[in-house]
């Protein structure tokens, strides 16, 4: 149960060092990498300090911090794609949140399913199950954030998921560069555009796509770079941002067919839910499937993934099991993350 939500603006200079980052970049030596650890911890500390006073909630009744981390690389496959040595690294110095809040942290929940073979992500398809499962009625529940991923609730069988491409990070990459703005309120930018096919089908040429689940990407993957390999040269911005947007939902819609067509409902939620040109291209490729806002079930989608990160460190902490090895591939169930005592 959410019992109170709140979001925070990164300072602009780490803002666009994480966005460069994320999108393939380098950093010019390891004191970098040591100081932007520091950097995103305290950040992380004091938006939970700021949380906690405007909610009314003292530190000393918050028995954990849940803290994802900041990604900057995910590669399950190995740097050099070969399956040797595959990492994920979330950068947020935990002990820096734990010292700065006074309350013990939970976080790193990622390596471990990577050590066990597994992919890492998505890891919140254990938290949708617990709530969102409903028996006689085959389910997804589809997170738009950065990238796409399904959780596939059956109602019968085990839970599956996997993500299915780029969603938020390409169209947000594509506005800021055109507009200058961080995201396409309601994907009006999209809406002024029209769909090319010639580079909406170069797009989907990419291999990833048709991989069979387990299977995760990032930003490393999918970046400016990536689509800039793939133009033509001469395309109106528009048409692009409109292009990248239909390619969010024919590659949703693809991959829900392929692997669980008898979906009745997909759940959505994520920042992509506010785009209203999304979501109403997401309907039309579903083709008849109700595609509902997760709100719908009280839950809120901008904080559903804040809410199953702190369901995981309560996993930690009681010894269980938070990922769920259909989805991520991994050898078998294992403890999720590392404690960092107050």
């Amino acid at each position: 149960r959410l019992l109170a939500g709140g979001t925070f603006p990164w300072d602009a200079a780490t803002r666009a060092q994480l966005l460069a980052l994320g999108q393939g970049g380098h950093v010019d030596s390891l004191d970098e990498i040591g100081t932007l650890d520091v950097a995103i911890g305290e950040a992380f500390a004091q938006a939970a300090l700021r949380l906690l006073a405007q909610a009314g909630v003292a530190r000393e009744a918050v028995r954990a911090i849940g803290s994802h981390g900041q990604t900057i690389r995910h590669r399950p496959h190995g740097a050099a794609h070969d399956g040797r040595h595959p990492f994920t690294w979330q950068l947020g110095d935990a002990h820096v949140i734990a010292e700065r809040t006074g309350i013990a942290t939970v976080a790193d929940f990622r390596r471990r399913d990577v050590a066990a073979g597994g992919h890492g992500a998505p890891l919140v398809p254990a938290f949708h199950a617990a709530l969102l499962h409903e028996a006689g009625e085959d389910r997804a529940v589809l997170n738009l954030g950065g990238i796409a991923n399904f959780t596939l609730l059956p109602a019968h069988g085990e839970v599956r998921g996997f993500d299915t491409g780029p969603a938020n990070a390409l169209l947000d990459a594509w506005c800021v560069r055109h507009l200058g703005h961080p995201y396409d309120e309601d994907g009006a930018f999209a809406a002024r555009g029209a769909v090319d096919p010639g580079l909406l089908a170069r797009l989907r040429e990419d291999p990833w796509f048709d991989r069979p689940p387990p299977k995760s990407t990032g930003r490393e993957h999918f970046h400016l770079g990536w689509l800039e390999a793939r133009l033509r040269g001469g395309e109106r911005p528009e048409d692009v941002q409109a292009t990248l947007l239909e390619l969010t939902a024919t590659t949703v819609a693809e991959a829900l067919r392929r692997t669980q067509p008898a979906t009745r409902r997909v759940i959505a939620c994520g920042g992509g839910v506010r785009n209203r040109q999304l979501m109403a291209r997401l309907a039309a490729r579903l083709d008849g499937i109700a595609l509902e806002d997760s709100a719908r079930y009280g839950l809120d989608g901008d904080f559903v993934e804040a809410m199953a990160f702190a369901w995981l460190a309560r996993q930690c902490l009681l010894g269980r099991a938070g990922n769920v090895p259909s989805v991520t591939g991994a050898a078998g169930p294992r403890v999720l993350g590392v404690v960092y005592p107050a």
